[in-house]
């Protein structure tokens, strides 16, 4: 990791515990509008949402040039930017924040996922960790600046946008293609990545996602002409992807380190003990133990950011109990590491699967359909850290979570700032809330968010927006 990167990233936080931040009615409030309103792609809308945060920001004196809702092809697949004007002494930053959430059905959840309910200390319902929280407290942080009268050294723009978590209508995308005056900027914030690590609810460490991995999906697919069950034959489709997937779940990409992750497990070595730290310490070394990298592989946020992964999704085959199957289809999702793209991993895919029969197709992000070949984009390499982004992070977290080192990490996940980064706009991705290591529920059943962590983040963003913009 460079000096500079490192000097700024690690920087430890100053003294004082901090007291129980009070809850923010109006940031609550939003979040419970936004958790209600379903944007999922099969059946809800992001146009509903940023209709009511535009509301929102038109009550509160926005200009309506200043609170836009933009759609492009797909009606339900709306945006809205939002502009608190500034001083003009520095060119904007810019804010982004999907609005979309991954599905949820009711009968895998024990709670309503699309009605907040507080329970237990926690926020439930599909959002709540991503990222719908953050929407919320962004959108509460620029109200609650301009009911101040705030005025920042530079324009603080906010885009709520469409299908980060999929579908064909990437908002990002398509504001950077079709209105980029509106939301150009000299950096941006993805509040979608990083955040606060915690056990048992005390935070441990405030991650800022310097770089991430590349995402790419794959549809297997097998034919053969069927038949009469009664009348097996060795031609089975089922029997092709599912003897690829079995390969597939007995393979690894090899162990790879950049500048990025290399910081974060030496980061992580000072914190964990034992047989852990011993293994991270055999991964450091020149050459790597890989003894050692098996095993710290084992835990699934390690192996997923050294390691190039990739994971069956979805299955799909036959079309009668009585016939033999004419088709079977499967998805693998690859989350790939920075340097790779993915028409090397299809290739390497084709070789781990080692089925002749079997087509492996890459889907095309834009259209959802299967392609032959994969693209050869890569993820791109972090930006230069600034000055005034970390200098900004270190007053606050040394505030509101005293003692806590501030890492520069890579979000093994994806997000919208492969957009923003592609089209020039440096990125650094970072939230303010606290979730413990143990209870991810990203994507996941019962989605929750601690009441504290909520209220906490809301604080920290409101707090960090004005450091970052006060001209100080």
């Amino acid at each position: 990791m460079p000096k500079t990167l490192l000097a700024l990233s690690v920087a430890l936080a100053i003294n004082a515990a901090q007291a129980a931040t009070p809850p923010d009615p109006l940031a609550r409030e939003i979040f419970k509008q936004l958790i209600e309103i379903n944007t999922t792609d099969s059946v809800g809308s992001t146009t509903d949402a940023a209709k009511a945060m535009q509301k929102r920001f038109l009550d509160a004196g926005f200009a309506p040039k200043d609170a836009q809702v933009l759609v492009g092809a797909n009606p339900k697949r709306g945006n809205l930017v939002a502009r608190l004007h500034g001083s003009g002494k520095h060119k904007p930053v810019l804010i982004i924040a999907h609005l979309d959430v991954v599905e949820a059905k009711r009968e895998d959840w024990s709670l309503d996922p699309f009605k907040f309910i507080e329970k237990d200390g926690y926020f439930y319902g599909r959002g709540t960790q991503d990222m719908k929280n953050s929407d919320a407290v962004a959108v509460a942080a620029l109200l609650r600046m301009k009911k101040e009268g705030f005025v920042p050294d530079r324009d603080i723009i906010l885009a709520l946008t469409a299908d980060e978590e999929g579908g064909t209508d990437n908002g990002v995308d398509w504001l950077l293609k079709n209105h980029r005056d509106l939301v150009d900027a000299e950096f941006a914030i993805n509040p979608d990545s990083g955040g606060v690590d915690a056990e048992a609810g005390k935070a441990t460490a405030f991650n800022v996602d310097a770089t991430e991995k590349l995402y790419a999906d794959f549809e297997l697919e097998s034919t053969d002409s069927g038949g009469h069950s009664s009348l097996p034959k060795a031609e089975n489709p089922i029997y092709d992807v599912s003897n690829a997937l079995v390969r597939l779940s007995k393979a690894s990409f090899p162990f790879e380190l950049n500048t990025v992750t290399r910081g974060w497990l030496e980061h992580m070595q000072t914190i964990e003990d034992g047989a852990r730290a011993k293994d991270i310490k055999g991964a450091l070394a020149t050459p790597p133990d890989l003894d050692a990298v098996a095993r710290l592989s084992r835990d699934p946020r390690y192996n997923s950011s050294v390691h190039t992964t990739c994971v069956a999704t979805r299955l799909d085959g036959g079309h009668a109990n009585n016939a033999l199957p004419q088709r079977a289809t499967a998805i693998v999702n690859c989350r790939i590491l920075p340097g790779h793209s993915s028409e090397e991993v299809r290739q390497e895919l084709i070789k781990v699967f080692a089925e002749p029969k079997l087509a492996v197709r890459y889907v095309d992000p834009q259209t959802d359909k299967p392609l032959d070949v994969g693209s050869d984009r890569k993820a791109l390499p972090p930006p230069p850290p600034r000055k005034d982004v970390f200098e900004a992070l270190n007053a606050v977290v040394g505030k509101m979570w005293p003692g806590i080192p501030i890492v520069t990490d890579m979000a093994t996940g994806a997000s919208d700032s492969i957009y923003t980064m592609a089209a020039g706009i440096p990125t650094y991705g970072f939230n303010g809330t606290v979730i413990d290591r143990d209870d991810n529920r990203m994507h996941g059943r019962d989605e929750r968010v601690r009441v504290q962590a909520f209220d906490d983040s809301a604080e920290f963003y409101y707090r960090y927006l004005k450091t970052l913009t006060s001209g100080k």
